[in-house]
């Protein structure tokens, strides 16, 4: 899905999730990736764990540099994954963590 493309909310109502706000940042301690989307004027927090990124961009490193540009060569398939587990959530939370299964 394409940064505001339109899709449907668990509710019916559509919904518009945009990423316009590129920026990701490595989480260490956490081991994750931290990223962004927005819901109109509801920031929305994202996170991708490393061993996923590592199942679907295989072979890369487990370095920061690495880990982030393996999240952007698959920034498109991670924002269509993050649209699809918002919408179908159905807690108020803005904060959401994308794992194996969700891809």
């Amino acid at each position: 899905m394409a940064a505001g493309e339109e899709q449907e909310r668990h509710d019916g109502a559509a919904m518009a999730l945009s990423f316009p706000n590129l920026s990701r940042s490595y989480e260490p301690k956490q081991h994750r990736i931290r990223f962004w989307g927005y819901d109109s004027a509801i920031e929305v927090t994202f996170f991708i764990e490393t061993a996923t990124l590592a199942k679907i961009h295989p072979g890369a490193d487990a370095d920061e540099e690495a880990l982030l540009e393996a999240f952007d060569s698959a920034i498109d398939r991670i924002h269509w994954v993050a649209c699809r587990v918002y919408g179908r959530r159905r807690d108020l939370s803005c904060v959401h963590l994308l794992d194996t299964k969700d891809f």
